[in-house]
């Protein structure tokens, strides 16, 4: 079931802290420099652009029109602060940076959002660019930023690029983590918790969540309709970055529903199991996808990788809003709100495991600090299969701790230790090691609450590292 929180409240900008600190001093030197800023959409770049640049900086967000037409709406932005300067027809964005930088008295920032649309329809820019930063002759701030990462990626990133190695600073903007859903938002941890398993870290989502009084709310208005502003969000992302949509959310729905590892995606769709490597590689590198190891296998060998969706929202979708479209498009959504009621708790434990692992990950914990946490399943005799949620080994390779976690309403936290300890006593990897159990609980358990840790607690170490 859904927590009860039933408060409006206008969302304050949160975190962003060292992007904003790094942005305004590369822009503050004495010379002029280059930056790129990237990230999928709905991160909030042009909110962070907007909090560092002033009313005698440029800002032009480009669109799929064709180059004329872009030098001439550029041209009347740049007019604001160099008067006169679109009274000029420019023949060729060569002739339009020339004269800007002639032009250009006071050192300013010229922020280009989407900047791949320019290239888009100007091949050549890139190259023009690349000349006027290696003359070291540019009297303004250059900025290029752009939604679809992989194009980002090719004019930037790749060494293949005229721009590469050019920049003076590069900002990949990432999903904010789950502290501060609980600043904006106005929640306690437990909730932020059940808030960030549907919307993610995606500043955009967190405004329109804001608008309703519940969380329940927020999901029928803006998904589980077919005129919700995220009811098509995912095709919405993957345009700017995947030219094969069609397999992408086969793949996504797939594993959505339960298909992780690659032989069962393979099966499901019909393919060849090698034909999607590819594609899975892309939707990882996107930050869609991730790909689970048990601890200590290593990732290139291991025969035991599974398929997760990694992005909240994303997992969301795909389990809860992909395989019930027909109904929503016919207006009936009691039976998908039915499903939800039925099996969020659970969806919420999975996403609760995750976000314990992460907590844990380089974390110091009464006194000792772990590498990555990851989870473990396997044979441990011919007759008996284990899984833990949490393995983690201290880097002085001294401890193992070893963690449970549960979503749920109430649990006798004895009787989940003792089961914690017998299992962990059977690890292949436990010998020479001091096992150090922890329960990550919903709530205060019946029994003791040494070796506990609460939504509070998780809350606090994903503070301490964001």
């Amino acid at each position: 079931m859904f927590a009860k929180h039933n408060k409006i409240r206008v969302m304050k900008f949160v975190n962003r802290i060292e992007e904003i600190n790094r942005f305004k001093r590369v822009l503050s030197g004495d010379k002029s420099t280059f930056t790129v800023i990237y990230g999928r959409r709905r991160l909030g770049k042009s909110t962070l652009i907007s909090r560092v640049l002033s009313n005698d900086d440029v800002y032009y967000l480009a669109d799929q029109t064709d180059a004329t037409l872009q030098r001439e709406m550029l041209a009347k932005m740049i007019s604001v602060i160099i008067a006169g300067f679109d009274k000029v027809i420019y023949p060729s964005w060569n002739d339009f940076f020339d004269t800007l930088n002639e032009r250009t008295t006071q050192k300013f920032t010229l922020c280009i959002d989407e900047f791949p649309y320019l290239v888009g329809s100007s091949p050549e820019l890139s190259s023009i660019l690349q000349n006027k930063l290696d003359s070291k002759k540019l009297k303004f701030n250059l900025v290029i930023c752009g939604s679809s990462q992989q194009l980002m990626y090719g004019l930037v990133l790749d060494a293949s690029s005229p721009l590469y190695g050019r920049a003076d600073a590069i900002l990949k903007i990432t999903p904010i983590k789950v502290p501060y859903i609980q600043e904006a938002l106005g929640v306690t941890s437990l909730e932020a918790v059940e808030e960030y398993a549907v919307w993610g870290g995606v500043p955009r989502y967190w405004e329109l969540r804001e608008g309703y009084a519940n969380l329940r709310d927020a999901i029928k208005s803006n998904i589980l309709s077919v005129n919700g502003t995220l009811y098509e969000e995912p095709i919405k992302l993957f345009k700017d970055d995947i030219k094969d949509i069609v397999k992408t959310a086969t793949i996504m729905s797939y594993v959505g529903a339960g298909a992780n590892r690659i032989s069962e995606i393979a099966g499901r769709s019909g393919e060849v199991a090698t034909n999607l490597s590819r594609p899975l590689a892309k939707l990882i590198s996107l930050g869609y996808l991730t790909k689970e190891i048990p601890f200590g296998e290593n990732e290139k060998s291991s025969k035991k990788s599974l398929y997760k969706i990694s992005d909240p929202f994303m997992n969301f979708y795909f389990q809860f809003i992909a395989p019930n479209r027909s109904f929503i498009e016919i207006g009936r959504i009691t039976p998908v709100i039915s499903n939800l009621d039925n099996h969020f708790s659970n969806y919420v434990g999975d996403f609760w495991e995750k976000l314990c692992r992460e907590a844990v990950s380089g974390t110091e914990i009464d006194g000792v600090t772990y590498g990555i946490a990851r989870r473990w399943w396997g044979n441990v005799s011919r007759d008996e299969r284990v899984e833990l949620d949490i393995v983690a080994e201290s880097l002085d390779k001294k401890y193992l701790l070893v963690g449970e976690c549960k979503w749920t309403a109430q649990e006798n936290s004895d009787r989940i230790l003792a089961k914690l300890l017998e299992k962990a006593m059977k690890l292949p990897f436990a010998k020479n090691h001091t096992l150090v159990p922890k329960l990550f609980l919903k709530n205060k358990p019946i029994g003791s609450m040494d070796n506990v840790l609460l939504p509070d607690d998780i809350i606090q170490f994903q503070q301490l590292y964001s």
